[in-house]
């Protein structure tokens, strides 16, 4: 059923989403992949050598997981734009700040196996209600200590063991997050470690795909006898140095700009290969009206300022699904977003939010359990309105994009923006104003 959720959770500034005034003619370059970030920044801290990570994204995200593992005793210069991790043994008797970073809350604690002593987790409040249960489980099934008073999410303490099996399962349905942290972990255990996924539904299949191409590359075996099973095989860990793609997810809501404002949005950078889930953007957008090239490593799309509906399976790419909504919200005709009941779980529980978001504006949403039904744009169009974030960074470029066509929009708290893109206000305000006849 639909969501209904309060305005005002949010904090912080009211931003006016500025109206697109003119078709687009602009240039993005985003910044570097959070989920590629924080996995290499893991693999570097429990590799064999020292680890240059270039392009590594700024953030609020990236930040807590830097301190998580100088927390934990490894050493990160990250003064300069080239950042060196050099590992060391792990420590215990340590605290991790998780802020609202999935990331941290899920690739961190299966660490603690390897560390000396006892670890303790906790977050902002929003992240004590997001899903740890089946992670916690699985520590637990290799032999680890955990203390969270039945709760199954933060604040929790993991203990390590003295011995680890080299089988685990665990139920990853309502985050793919809970099989990369374990496979992270899994070359510095003793016997490497075989993760089988037990749950009905596993969502997000990419960014675990991501996970062992970034182990594969670091020297590291990893093998999937079938869709649910991952076997990983112990030994050293050398990533060597590494490049950060752009965040294709983060680029999203300027490519949907292109379609709701007309013209046209160049992304440098695209990768011609990639794991990230980003990448199901050109084809979703094409479908919705848009042309899409890629010109060497330039991602162009260009719109007509028309949206068509679309029926899309977003299960393998769940984060994108605010910026897809966003354009569903504003189409000509009815969409229906499936295969995403996980989001309930996120930052927020994000069907609600975009549900009760629309609502807001005079548009039509439902949300069930799995999925998203929109009406399409109102014959009046829609209204403006004061919009929440709910603390999540996705539902702020939602807004933003919505706020593109729709006058009178305003974003409370866009910093949550923050997460993921530092600058995005200016980003956004620079796409706009883009001249392109400026020499």
């Amino acid at each position: 059923m639909s969501g209904t959720l309060p305005l005002g959770t949010g904090i912080g500034e009211v931003w006016p989403a500025p109206l697109a005034h003119r078709p687009l003619d602009a240039t993005v370059s985003v910044p570097g992949s959070k989920s590629l970030t924080n996995r290499f920044l893991v693999l570097a801290a429990l590799a064999a050598e020292p680890v240059t990570v270039r392009g590594g994204l700024r953030s609020r995200d990236s930040d807590l997981m830097i301190g998580a593992l100088r927390g934990l005793g490894v050493e990160v210069d990250d003064a300069g734009a080239e950042w060196r991790v050099t590992p060391g043994p792990l420590r215990g008797g340590v605290h991790v700040d998780c802020g609202l970073a999935g990331t941290v809350m899920r690739f961190v604690p299966p660490m603690v196996l390897l560390a000396d002593g006892p670890v303790s987790f906790d977050g902002d409040e929003g992240a004590r209600v997001r899903p740890m249960g089946p992670l916690l489980d699985a520590l637990r099934l290799l032999g680890a200590t955990v203390e969270d008073e039945g709760r199954g999410t933060l604040p929790f303490t993991v203990t390590p063991p003295l011995e680890v099996p080299d089988v685990v399962e665990v139920d990853s349905s309502s985050s793919s997050q809970f099989v990369t942290g374990l496979l992270l972990t899994a070359p510095r255990l003793p016997e490497g470690l075989t993760v089988r996924h037990t749950g009905e539904t596993l969502p997000s299949l990419p960014h675990i795909d991501m996970t062992c191409e970034t182990l594969r590359a670091a020297g590291i075996r990893v093998d999937q006898p079938d869709e649910r099973t991952w076997v990983v095989h112990p030994g050293e860990i050398r990533p060597g140095d590494v490049r950060v793609e752009p965040d294709l997810s983060n680029a999203g809501p300027f490519m949907a700009a292109a379609l709701v404002a007309g013209g046209t949005v160049r992304v440098p950078g695209w990768p011609a290969v990639t794991t990230q889930p980003g990448a199901y953007f050109p084809e979703l957008l094409t479908r919705m009206g848009a042309t899409c090239t890629l010109d060497g490593d330039v991602m162009t799309v260009t719109g007509t300022g028309e949206i068509r509906g679309i029926d899309a399976d977003l299960s393998p790419a769940g984060e994108i699904t605010p910026t897809i909504a966003a354009l569903c919200a504003l189409g000509d005709g009815p969409s229906q977003l499936t295969g995403i009941g996980h989001l309930r779980g996120h930052e927020t529980d994000r069907l609600a939010a975009i549900a009760a978001e629309v609502e807001r504006l005079g548009g039509r949403c439902v949300a069930g359990d799995e999925a998203l039904t929109f009406g399409g744009r109102p014959p009046t169009g829609l209204a403006g309105a004061v919009m929440e974030t709910y603390h999540d960074h996705r539902m702020a470029t939602f807004a933003a994009v919505i706020g593109l066509a729709v006058p009178g929009v305003d974003v409370l708290n866009v910093g949550t923006t923050s997460k993921t893109m530092p600058d995005f206000p200016t980003m956004w305000r620079d796409m706009l104003d883009a001249d392109p006849t400026a020499s």
